[in-house]
């Protein structure tokens, strides 16, 4: 039977730590699972835990005070949730609900920052960690000012094929249609006519199925970012 200390090791923040840490984490972990729609952490909770998905999908969103709702982003595997709030003993700016059945770790907020006030090692692979996720944030926004949806929408695309060389691609969407506008800042309508656009440079679409005929086109009209740390979308 799998246990918390063989899958930390897995994790890729935890990965170059030592063994013997591994088992301190392991220590304060429980290995959870939960189905869809579950809520995880609520918006303005103190945090309890910093979680760990190891399987499934996890929508992150933020209600206004009028009870406006945005979807922040959709995690996949492997990836972690809500860092900055765990480190800053700050309530969580947003709520994470389950997409799909998933299987995650919960470690213990208060014996993590334990952990981290005596362990550089670990200090320094969180901090990494953060800086990396603030990237991400400052990439997205930079998008919603700079990018129309449609460009918005090919590179997020063009992001979902693996092989750089690559001119056709074939895939599907790791989630829904709704999700995925809101993932892009958009309203549901507005991708419809994304994905429209989108036809003249070589997309097609069946259902949750896209089929890229010419991806240099495709990336002639989105221009994605060519960095050295392109993150997972």
């Amino acid at each position: 039977m799998e246990t918390a200390v063989d899958l930390i090791g897995t994790v890729p923040l935890f990965e170059p730590l030592d063994a013997s840490l591994h088992e301190r984490i392991e220590a304060i972990t429980d290995l959870v699972t939960a189905g869809p729609d579950e809520v995880l952490s609520h918006q303005g909770a103190m945090p309890e835990c910093l979680h760990v998905l190891l399987e499934g999908q996890v929508a992150l969103s933020s209600r206004a005070a009028d009870g406006t709702t945005a979807l922040v982003e959709v995690l996949h595997p492997i990836d972690h949730f809500v860092m900055a709030s765990v480190l800053t003993r700050l309530p969580y700016l947003m709520t994470a609900r389950t997409v799909t059945q998933c299987r995650l770790l919960a470690i213990d907020a208060g014996g993590l920052l334990d952990l981290v006030e005596r362990e550089a090692s670990l200090a320094n692979a969180l901090l990494r960690s953060v800086s990396r996720e603030f990237r991400t944030m400052v990439r997205q926004v930079r998008d919603l000012k700079l990018r129309t949806a449609a460009q918005r929408l090919g590179c997020y695309l063009l992001a979902r094929v693996k092989d750089g060389e690559a001119v056709k691609a074939d895939f599907r969407l790791p989630f829904d249609k709704g999700l995925l506008a809101a993932r892009l800042g958009c309203r549901q309508e507005n991708l419809s006519r994304a994905f429209a656009s989108l036809r003249a440079y070589g997309v097609e679409t069946h259902g949750a199925r896209v089929i890229l005929h010419d991806i240099p086109r495709l990336k002639a009209l989105a221009v994605p970012d060519d960095l050295s740390d392109l993150d997972a979308l």
